[in-house]
């Protein structure tokens, strides 16, 4: 290609960035220490990134890491997707090849979307999860295989990246947390403007703590002047380097540039424009070199040899003194991998592109597409279709371009790219009306869409159609998260639909638009599933049919669950079946198993989604096995199951993680933090909860994990975090589509909060909405903890002044919406009693009697926070009716009770139970040791009469005697005669002086028995 070339030796000298280096070599050690680190560097055009990034990988590698460099593409106006990530997972793959092999063993064929070395990229289904499953992938894979050795990634010029590449980066910087790994992106600070696509993300990576960035300053003069002599070789002249800094601005390249110039006598290196000055430097060289700096400033930023050889069209000897001349002015250098090259800077490669002429630059786009389809092997593979789509579009062939166009989307969305397909989709768009009838007759509906019909007919003998580019348009917008702009597809998809009517394709487009309102927070999206359905009522069944009726039914089975969603699932089923939609009935029938648990046949219910469960593994359909992962464990916890619940939700956990399953992941995360809370085992739920509100891509799972750990923590009694994490939650969950399974535990944890700080009227401000809203049916599952919250509140504060008003109305509205629940499963019907005990409580009538049965009942649960909650109840009856057998099964049940609520941190319900003990003059401890003597024992007092003496003492009534001790006024009675007697006085007021005057009941003691 090329042999050694003499250059003159630029900058030999490093010079300043001291404290970036210590800031970069700080974050070098701490990834050895396996703490990940993420940096961003930034700084304007030519101030010395990359020397910086070298100066620090040098020395990375000499303390034993690995360094991978990948470098963001600039191919015209578009940039390759993931291509830096590519570039640098080859690198490490050459570096570590045994690390890297073992790391992504098993998901070679997903992980090829982003190194096709690996082989042939998955041809599986696409949904709104794949990109989201490739980077919690890419992550593993990459922690993995830094967990031996440091590894440092480097991403460079991400001014230039795709939208996928920016979000892979993003996804990096939040998760990951394992790993010897150090991952460094630099970016041109000055090209970020307002609308720059980088933009966001910069403002967004600005939020997380754990991302260090860094902003590359302008030299001073003094750097400036040592820049200088180690280009010179030699000590400058003052008036020299004050008149370089001061055109240059401090600009480390533009000093280098103006000091070479003026080394060679160059006079215009000091003219009012820099950008002549990068140009003087290209009109210094030979004819054929300039020729060849225009072709490779408009191939990219990196052109392979044999590419400019086939563009150039020179005979090879003359190609290669073009390209020595250019290599010895600095102008081009060879690429890392020694097969192309590209500009030593950009802002040269800017500047040359930029002098080229319009005709000029559509000539040599369309000489770099003619040479790639000649040969094809001129660059890699996995870069092919991707350039050439670029190089015909900026050919402004719409011939060629169109179909070339359409071949790259087909590979942005293999490689999950979805957003880099829905630009070159809106390109092809854009191309159509320019493209002659018969290119477009002989294009061929090739990518996937879902169960959109294509034509109506057989897809390979009739032409692709201009909306069957918008329906492919539409899903890799949804896919990847460019909703906007699928929302407005859909619209036009619509309009064009109304003037050539097609139901089936208009159905599919409203489907579309139902999903896109729901994430876009613009409404629920039943009203379009409405007109979806329609529309192809009465149609012969097919797959858009199936699909139709699988969306609505899922959908109402989350906000409408009843008998209709049960038909329209059952509906679904069958036409699923009858026109092979494999998938859509695998859906409907997870669907229908939910929606059966729910009507009242939980075991028929989950056959049904078990066998879901393992048709889906044994098929491959990984996707509905993790939504089965997530609704089979919910429907066995919703029949109070969650002990079988809990090993499948942990082989969930697995399944999602193995195959990128983020949001599935996430709610199968959440679902188990419900199961072990009930379980009894807390701290693992915290830690489910955690996980759940961090793994998850969509914003609902995180919500509900949130509302999780809102829920730990106000069962522990600490009502600030409750606060917070209930806040959190309904950030997540939005106001725009409200389900049940949202809103009845928000208003359940709201109401706790609200009663727990005394705040009765905000409690029932929480549930009013509930209750005029009613429970339909399958909502029971969550409406019986709210019920049983409301009713507890309204008990507690039943001697509170502020409870009085408007009481009576709600007890009746709470006793009436109990009436509607139903108690299917011993779970619910334990449920029901529980909150008609509490509303008995709440009216001041409840029992032994009423608190027996709900003890019973719970004792053949598996729940030992609510056994111990209702224990505790039972054992206030107990004392409350007297009698020493009662009081002694009361001693035992609080000490059951406590021993609970100190097992699991549940400081509510252990202060609750040691109050009840206090005013019962209970010990719950076994005490081993006697207590000392005192005067109350040497009168012959028993424990109970000195109890009644210390009341005695504070000036209490008889009648108020037996409330506190939870007696008779009788027995109190009686108590007191007895004390009399012992004491040798008369009445109450000598036994009062006797027990002061004996120091019997310590200072402060007396007032502290006061009822509270």
């Amino acid at each position: 290609m090329l042999g050694p070339v003499e250059t003159r030796s630029v900058s030999p000298v490093f010079v300043g960035r001291t404290d970036e280096l210590d800031t970069l070599n700080d974050a070098l050690a701490r990834a050895a220490a396996a703490e990940p680190q993420a940096l961003l560097l930034g700084g304007e055009a030519g101030v010395g990134k990359t020397r910086l990034v070298e100066e620090f990988a040098t020395a990375a590698t000499r303390r034993t890491a690995v360094v991978a460099v990948g470098g963001c593409v600039e191919i015209g106006a578009d940039g390759l997707p993931f291509a830096p990530f590519s570039t640098a997972l080859r690198a490490l793959r050459d570096a570590l090849p045994k690390e890297f092999a073992a790391a992504a063993a098993g998901q070679e064929e997903e992980l090829a979307r982003l190194l096709p070395d690996l082989g042939e990229a998955a041809a599986g289904r696409h949904d709104e999860q794949g990109m989201a499953r490739l980077f919690e992938l890419t992550a593993r894979l990459l922690e993995r295989v830094a967990a031996d050795h440091t590894v440092v990634l480097v991403l460079e010029d991400l001014h230039w990246a795709d939208a996928s590449t920016r979000h892979l980066l993003a996804y990096l910087f939040r998760t990951l947390r394992a790993g010897r790994l150090l991952v460094l992106a630099t970016y041109r600070s000055d090209d970020i403007h307002r609308r720059h696509p980088l933009r966001p993300l910069l403002a967004e990576l600005d939020r997380v703590r754990t991302i260090r960035r860094i902003e590359l300053a302008r030299f001073t003069r003094e750097e400036a002047c040592r820049q200088i002599a180690g280009i010179l070789a030699a000590e400058p002249d003052p008036a020299q380097v004050d008149e370089i800094y001061e055109r240059s601005d401090g600009n480390a390249f533009f000093i280098e540039e103006l000091a070479v110039a003026a080394a060679e006598g160059n006079c215009t290196g000091l003219t009012d424009s820099l950008r002549d000055l990068l140009l003087v430097r290209v009109e210094a060289l030979p004819d054929s070199a300039q020729r060849v700096a225009r072709i490779v400033a408009e191939g990219g930023s990196t052109v392979e040899y044999r590419l400019i050889a086939a563009v150039a069209r020179l005979t090879e000897d003359d190609l290669i003194e073009a390209l020595r001349a250019a290599v010895g002015a600095n102008l081009l250098t060879v690429t890392r991998a020694g097969d192309g090259y590209r500009f030593r800077h950009s802002l040269v490669r800017e500047a040359v592109a930029d002098d080229l002429l319009p005709g000029e630059r559509s000539r040599l786009n369309r000489r770099y597409a003619e040479a790639l389809e000649a040969d094809p092997a001129l660059v890699p593979a996995d870069a092919r279709v991707m350039r050439l789509a670029s190089y015909w579009y900026h050919a402004h062939d719409a011939a060629k371009a169109l179909p070339a166009v359409l071949a790259a989307a087909v590979v942005a969305r293999r490689r999950h790219a979805y957003t880099e397909q829905l630009g070159l989709l809106e390109r092809a768009m854009e191309l159509w009306d320019d493209a002659p009838q018969e290119v477009r007759s002989a294009l061929r509906p090739v990518d996937y869409t879902e169960v959109y019909p294509p034509c109506g007919c057989d897809p390979a003998t009739t032409p692709l159609r201009y909306l069957d580019l918008m329906a492919e348009a539409a899903v890799a917008g949804r896919f990847g998260g460019e909703r906007e702009r699928a929302l407005k597809i859909t619209k036009r998809a619509l309009r064009l639909l109304e003037e050539e009517p097609d139901p089936l394709r208009a159905a599919w487009f409203w489907v579309q638009r139902s999903r896109l309102v729901q994430a876009l927070a613009r409404g629920d999206g039943w009203r379009e599933l409405g007109t979806a359905q329609d529309l192809v009522r009465g149609l012969p069944p097919s797959e858009v049919h199936a699909e139709v009726l699988a969306v609505a039914a899922n959908w109402s089975m989350q906000r409408r669950p009843g008998p209709e969603a049960l038909a329209a699932a059952e509906r679904a089923v069958e036409y699923a079946r009858m026109v092979g939609a494999r998938e859509t009935e695998l859906h409907a029938r997870l669907t229908l198993g939910g929606l059966t648990v729910e009507s009242g046949d939980p075991e028929a219910g989950l056959a049904q989604m078990q066998q879901v469960l393992r048709e889906t593994r044994a098929e491959g359909m990984h996707h509905v096995a993790g939504r089965a992962y997530v609704n089979l464990p919910s429907a066995l916890q919703s029949v109070g199951r969650d002990r079988e619940a809990v090993p499948l939700l942990r082989e969930g956990i697995e399944f999602c993680r193995g195959y990128g399953l983020l949001d599935s992941g996430a709610w199968v995360w959440g679902n188990l933090s419900e199961a072990l809370y009930a379980l009894g085992q807390w701290e693992e739920a915290a830690e489910a909860a955690a996980h759940a509100t961090r793994v998850g891509h969509s914003a609902k799972p995180r919500g509900a994990g949130a509302l999780r750990l809102a829920h730990l923590a106000l069962a522990r009694g600490d009502l600030a975090e409750a606060g917070r994490q209930l806040a959190a939650a309904r950030a997540w969950y939005g106001t725009h589509d409200p389900m049940p399974q949202q809103l009845l535990p928000l208003a359940r944890i709201t109401l706790g909060v609200a009663a727990a700080d005394g705040r009765i009227a905000d409690a029932r401000a929480a549930l009013l909405p509930a209750l005029d809203a009613g429970f339909p049916p399958g909502t029971h599952r969550y409406g019986w903890p709210l019920l049983l919250a409301a009713a507890t509140a309204e008990a507690d504060a039943r001697t509170l002044p502020a409870a009085r008003p408007g009481r009576a109305e709600i007890l009746d509205r709470l006793s009436a919406a109990v009436r509607t629940l139903t108690t299917g499963v011993p779970l619910w019907h334990a449920y029901g009693q529980w909150t008609r005990a509490e509303l008995l409580r709440a009216e001041g009538r409840d029992t032994v009697g009423t608190w027996s049965p709900v003890v019973t009942a719970f004792e053949c649960l598996d729940r030992p926070y609510d056994l111990a909650r209702v224990r505790h109840r039972l054992a206030g009856a107990l004392l409350a009716e007297g009698g020493d057998d009662e009081r002694d099964r009361a001693v035992e049940l609080l000490r059951l009770a406590a021993a609970v609520a100190a097992h699991l941190g549940a400081r509510p319900l252990a202060d609750a139970v040691a109050r009840l003990a206090q005013r019962a003059r209970l010990t719950l401890t076994r005490a081993s040791r006697q207590a000392p003597a005192d005067p109350a024992a040497a009168l012959g007092l028993t424990s109970r009469e000195r109890d009644v003496l210390g009341l005695v003492a504070a000036g209490r009534t008889n009648r108020q005697i037996a409330e506190v001790l939870f007696i008779s006024p009788k027995t109190a009675s009686v108590h007191v005669s007895n004390i009399l007697g012992k004491l040798g006085v008369s009445g109450r007021g000598e036994a009062a002086a006797v027990a002061h005057r004996l120091g019997l009941f310590a200072a402060g003691t007396l007032a502290a028995e006061t009822p509270g």
